[in-house]
């Protein structure tokens, strides 16, 4: 086994006995349509795509501290118990020195297969319980009539259950996040696709990235789609016009960014808000605005203490991506985290998943929030802010090898599509800034200053 994967096992306190590392779904996964999966604390997988890959390994320097920290690439493969529950189990690769951007990547791994782990033994959410039984049930349909069953149940997902609430479950330390409907969709599809091509592949590469949320007990999540334009240069014309389209139709075209998935903490009731991407792409600029409130409000106050952090990391990552000469960053996405259940102060009782007494703010300040509950002004303007000058960041990165108790995070993900003058199979090569992303972030920057003086009125 590779000594770096065996160390990054050991790290996360997952044991390697020769049988694998067995894949669970990633909860916190609030957008994207390639599935996430939790490979142990620290660590999270995805699909290896070898244009991402190129991306993770040559990382300029300036980027480094705004993106996961990469930590290698293993093997997976699935199998199905007598139950016909289906386990994702990760091996080592025993050749790293392969060539993954000129490789097929339908290509087999030669991995040894184990006993099987059966994921059986641990208990499921009702959620995808719910999915696996209705994969069992739509077998038994005709190809026609499974189309139909699936295309109908998509769309009705889609237009009923865009903005979710679910109870956490109340653990002996922290509250436990157990459904995520949009992870939890990813991780069903993923294991659909990798059952159907069965009979020609079992074998899937997968990168290994750090987990952003591990440090947080209830991890709140923004996952913002980045930039006016979503299309890569290879893209086909069908899927061009598509992405247009929903950057016309959407925030995208007007102020760069659009809200792709969200996962908030409302400690007044102990639950947590979901909202999709579908939703997200319905949004007027006055309903992002709001969504932002949102996303920083917990039920009983606006979260003011973090606006400030959050702008000081994007303003730094504005200044480093105006020194990326030649990149286009297509279809990635914005990560703000912070945790929805924070410490509290020694002198103050720590209350957990919602109970009464949570956030004991004064009773004045609680009807000052309660008065203009989700009700952000609902300016029109998207100019930008000027004379930005770059602080120091909130949180470094783990790869830097600098302890850190982060109030927030604020990172990029998702690099398929990520193109520079130093890719040398691409057809098209871009000179200057990726000025759609830039110009996401100094409207994100305005509307996020808004708030914060909104906040202070």
């Amino acid at each position: 086994m590779c000594p770096a994967l065996e160390a990054l096992m050991q790290a996360d306190g997952t044991p390697y006995s020769g049988k694998g590392v067995m894949l669970e779904p990633f909860v916190h996964q609030v957008g994207g349509h390639s599935c996430v999966l939790r490979f142990g604390e620290e660590t999270i997988c995805k699909p290896l795509i070898p244009r991402e890959h190129q991306f993770y390994r040559n990382l300029p320097p300036e980027m480094r501290k705004f993106t996961p920290q990469y930590n290698g690439v293993v093997s997976v493969s699935f199998e199905e118990d007598e139950e016909g529950n289906l386990c994702l189990i990760a091996y080592p690769l025993h050749n790293e020195s392969v060539d993954y951007e000129n490789q097929d990547p339908s290509a087999d791994c030669q991995e040894p297969k184990s006993r099987m782990l059966k994921w059986s033994n641990k208990k499921q959410s009702p959620l995808l319980q719910e999915n696996e039984n209705y994969s069992k049930d739509r077998a038994r349909n005709s190809r026609k009539e499974d189309k139909i069953m699936s295309y109908n149940r998509e769309e009705v997902q889609q237009q009923q259950a865009e903005v979710l609430y679910f109870s956490l479950e109340k653990g002996n330390v922290v509250p436990q996040i157990k459904h995520n409907p949009w992870s939890l969709k990813c991780h069903q599809q993923q294991l659909q696709r990798m059952k159907e091509n069965a009979k020609h592949r079992n074998q899937y590469k997968f990168i290994l990235l750090e987990n952003l949320t591990f440090c947080y007990s209830v991890p709140c999540v923004l996952d913002l789609k980045m930039g006016t334009r979503q299309h890569g240069d290879d893209a086909s014309e069908e899927k061009k016009a598509n992405q247009i389209r929903k950057c016309q139709q959407s925030t995208s075209a007007s102020i760069g960014v659009r809200l792709c998935g969200m996962q908030v903490y409302q400690s007044d009731s102990g639950q947590l808000m979901f909202m999709n991407k579908y939703h997200g792409r319905k949004l007027t600029l006055a309903g992002f605005k709001e969504a932002l409130y949102q996303f920083f409000h917990n039920g009983r106050r606006l979260r003011r203490e973090l606006l400030s952090p959050v702008l000081r990391r994007l303003r730094e990552m504005k200044d480093a991506l105006e020194a990326c000469e030649s990149y286009r960053f297509y279809s990635s996405s914005l990560l703000i985290i912070y945790d929805g259940d924070p410490p509290r102060t020694p002198s103050r009782p720590r209350h957990r998943g919602g109970e009464e007494g949570d956030e004991d703010e004064p009773s004045d300040e609680e009807e000052e929030e309660e008065e203009g509950a989700f009700g952000f002004p609902r300016s029109s303007s998207t100019s930008t802010a000027g004379g930005l000058s770059g602080g120091s960041s909130s949180r470094s990165s783990h790869g830097a090898g600098e302890a850190s108790s982060p109030e927030v995070d604020v990172r990029m993900i998702d690099f398929a599509h990520t193109t520079c003058r130093h890719y040398g199979e691409d057809s098209v090569v871009h000179e200057g800034q990726d000025s759609g992303f830039i110009f996401g972030l100094q409207n994100l920057i305005t509307i996020i200053s808004e708030l914060e003086d909104h906040s202070t009125d």
